[in-house]
């Protein structure tokens, strides 16, 4: 199968994808966290820029004013070193920590939180020159070649005017005192991040898109890719297992939506539950609507109680018929006289009046080949009873 991506003209499959996320491929845009980390560094400028500056020139100011005892006693040079250095560390911590919070948070904006082995372990194929040459003048390089083309493009022309706007504030720094110099050049450096975020995340907001667009086109799949990985699929074990218990239970769910329209409710009393109706005004038998064992037949009988439907207690006619007649069947004709019995007493109770008494409650009589044990084996008329 020729390995051309003309034809893979197929979006890819939920297991395509998956397979590629657990190799570390996702979509990614290294534009969305460099914007993330511009703005959470503007913001903290803009927001405690005064603070940081003002401090900043104490530590400046006090970093070329020597106390005596460290002239007198070089050994303490490097404490003092080692105290500027932590001021310093300090003042510029909570700007480290929000930029990193920033990129992690960004970096998993477009194709979420990944760690993936396979993506750090050395490949052979990497070193292959051939492909090597391929990635340096395919479509991908063109693409990074234009985004660095418009990156620096944006940032000369946004320098080129934050210096012309400000080149006379810019030479007066050289006369002033230390602290209004700072303040000044604080001022000058936020406004020109402020301008620098704005075109990066301009380019990010082309990036993202753009990138998920890349990587779905190559995730895409030929047409014989897709049947092969069905194919893949269905011959799977556990696979097999699952369909068939999606189908069990999308028909037990059908099934029981058919229970409120029984009109009576046959029982083992615990083991089973038949769920039979007859029309009275039809030629036909009566019709099997629903029957289950153990927990399915727990969840008819609930049904048949919200519904207020008749359960009727014959532990030999629940087991006959739910060995013996399938979903929307009419039953056997051997048990039609078994549940015609039935039926009539339920109907009798619906019709009992005042001052008349109801119909005897029937013991329903099963023809012997009609017996069966909990495990649907035929069993003798002596051992039934």
């Amino acid at each position: 199968m020729s390995d051309d991506s003309a034809e893979r003209t197929e979006e890819p499959t939920a297991r395509r994808l998956k397979r590629a996320r657990d190799e570390g491929q996702v979509a990614r845009s290294a534009e969305l966290p460099a914007a993330g980390v511009m703005i959470g560094a503007v913001l903290m400028l803009m927001s405690l820029g005064g603070v940081w500056f003002h401090q900043l020139s104490v530590y400046f100011a006090a970093g070329f004013t020597l106390d005596r005892k460290f002239l007198d006693t070089p050994a303490l040079l490097p404490q003092a070193f080692a105290i500027q250095a932590s001021h310093g560390f300090l003042l510029v911590l909570p700007l480290m920590l929000v930029t990193m919070v920033v990129a992690i948070l960004a970096s998993g904006a477009t194709g979420g939180f990944l760690f993936s082995w396979d993506a750090i372990m050395p490949k052979l194929s990497k070193l292959d020159p051939i492909a090597g040459v391929k990635r340096m003048f395919g479509g991908h390089a063109v693409v990074e070649l234009l985004k660095s083309v418009l990156k620096f493009t944006l940032i000369a022309v946004v320098l080129l005017m934050m210096l012309d706007r400000h080149f006379v504030a810019l030479m007066s720094l050289g006369g002033m005192a230390l602290e209004p110099a700072l303040a000044i050049a604080g001022s000058l450096i936020s406004e020109s991040l402020l301008w620098l975020t704005l075109s990066l995340v301009l380019i990010a907001l082309i990036d993202a898109p753009y990138q998920r667009y890349s990587f779905m086109k190559r995730m895409r799949m030929s047409k014989q890719e897709i049947r092969d990985e069905h194919k893949d699929m269905e011959g799977r074990p556990e696979v097999k297992a699952q369909i068939r218990r999606r189908q069990r239970e999308v028909a037990t769910v059908r099934m029981m939506q058919k229970v409120k329209d029984a009109d009576v409710i046959i029982t083992n009393p615990e083991h089973f539950a038949i769920a039979l109706s007859y029309d009275p005004t039809a030629d036909g038998a009566p019709i099997l609507l629903a029957k289950g064992a153990d927990f399915v037949a727990a969840r008819i009988r609930e049904e048949a109680k919200n519904n207020h439907i008749e359960i009727f207690q014959a532990p030999q006619l629940a087991r006959a018929l739910y060995f013996t007649t399938e979903l929307d069947q009419p039953i056997p004709e051997a048990l039609y006289f078994a549940v015609a019995q039935v039926i009539a007493y339920v109907f009798s109770l619906a019709q009992v009046q005042p001052g008349v008494e109801p119909m005897a409650r029937p013991n329903p009589k099963i023809p012997e080949t009609m017996l069966f044990d909990a495990d649907g084996k035929q069993q003798t008329a002596a051992a039934a009873a």
